[in-house]
Formats: C-alpha cells, sequence, structure tokens
C-alpha cells in the first residue's frame, strides 16, 4: 500500500517524520507532563550534557516548569508541534506563535540527547517553517538564541537565518528561567526569510 501523495509542504514534512518512525501532534493537556521532561531533557541537567543542545554550563536551574507549559499551551496564537517515537515516547517538540508584521516566531526548539544527530531537528525545522508559511500566512520566522551559544547560532545561520542585530536582555532574577553561571547573557535575534 503506497503512503498518500502529500498535498502541502506540511503534509510532506509530516511525510518525512512519519517515515522515519516519528509522529507530529499538536500539543494537548495530556502532553504537558512529557513535554516538561523532553524540554528539560534537551537543556539542563547532566543528562542534557549528552546533548550539543545544551545549556547546562551556563544556566542551572529548570527551563520549564508544568504552570509554564500550561500557559504557553494555553495562548490562542500559539501551537507547540510534538514529535514522538515508535515506542510514543516524546523525542521533540517546537513553540510557534502566529506572525506579527509577517514575522512569525519560533522558539523552545527542543531535540531529546537520545535522538539528536538522525535528522530529528532539521525535520521539525522543515516542518515549522512549512507550518508557519502555509498555516499562517508568514513570509520569515523569527527566534532568540542566547548570545552564549555560538555553536547553536551557527547551526541556524547555516539553515539560513541571519542576526539582525538587535538583542534582548536575559530575565535575570526570574528563577522560572535558570539560574545562569556566567555573565553577560543576552539574546541575539536572528530572522530567516520564508518565501
Amino acid at each position: 500500500m503506497s503512503s498518500p501523495t502529500p498535498v502541502t509542504m506540511v503534509d510532506a514534512h509530516e511525510m518525512i517524520l512519519h517515515e522515519a518512525g516519528y509522529e507530529v501532534t499538536e500539543l494537548t493537556e495530556a502532553d504537558i507532563a512529557d513535554y516538561v521532561e523532553l524540554v528539560s531533557s534537551a537543556y539542563r541537567g547532566e543528562g542534557s550534557k549528552q546533548g550539543w543542545t545544551t545549556e547546562a554550563d551556563i544556566l542551572g536551574g529548570q527551563r520549564l516548569d508544568v504552570p509554564m507549559a500550561e500557559e504557553m499551551h494555553a495562548e490562542t496564537d500559539s501551537v507547540i508541534l510534538l514529535v514522538r517515537d515508535g515506542q510514543g515516547r516524546a523525542v521533540a517538540s517546537v513553540y510557534l506563535r502566529e506572525p506579527e508584521n509577517g514575522e512569525a516566531y519560533l522558539g523552545v526548539l527542543a531535540v531529546s540527547p537520545l535522538g539528536q544527530g538522525k535528522g530529528v531537528g532539521s525535520a521539525l525545522m522543515n516542518l515549522a517553517e512549512a507550518w508557519v508559511s502555509e498555516r499562517w500566512g508568514a513570509h520569515a520566522m523569527r527566534m532568540s538564541v542566547i548570545n552564549k551559544r555560538e555553536e547553536l547560532i551557527a547551526y541556524y545561520e547555516r539553515r539560513g537565518y541571519e542576526r539582525t542585530g538587535g538583542v534582548e536582555p536575559f530575565p535575570y532574577g526570574d528563577e522560572r528561567f535558570g539560574v545562569p553561571k556566567v555573565d553577560d547573557l543576552e539574546f541575539v535575534l536572528l530572522l530567516k526569510p520564508l518565501s
């Protein structure tokens, strides 16, 4: 039995992930605990050091908790896409917010250290870019990345994102976002045209 022909680019990118053994869904209330665990595994703590996206050397504490995830899920202008493997484990996710002035926002791209290096992150990025373009009419994607994450910024630059020259302050003093281990943290703003 052959797979149906994709109708849209979103369909095509979902099919690529499906054929690799992954399923993509929009986050539901029932997924919140798995989502928090996934994000934590990708960014914080000793386990995150198995992967290249870790922030554990520059930030301690939590990256996301259940109340924060519930707030994100409740937003009416955003969606969180969740990728599960064949065993039902949450292995990747991305937060997308509807466009302002044609620019959608991508945040909290997380890939479990166990899922890194398998193309899941790149496939999810492709899906995210198609999603905001086709479903929301976005002509660009923007994001913010901690300035000390040069390897991650370089990854996004290879994917066509460019530094805008803009920066945003790091929320020092708000431990919901982590406890800084280094000084001079700020967010570098990146933008990619989608058309």
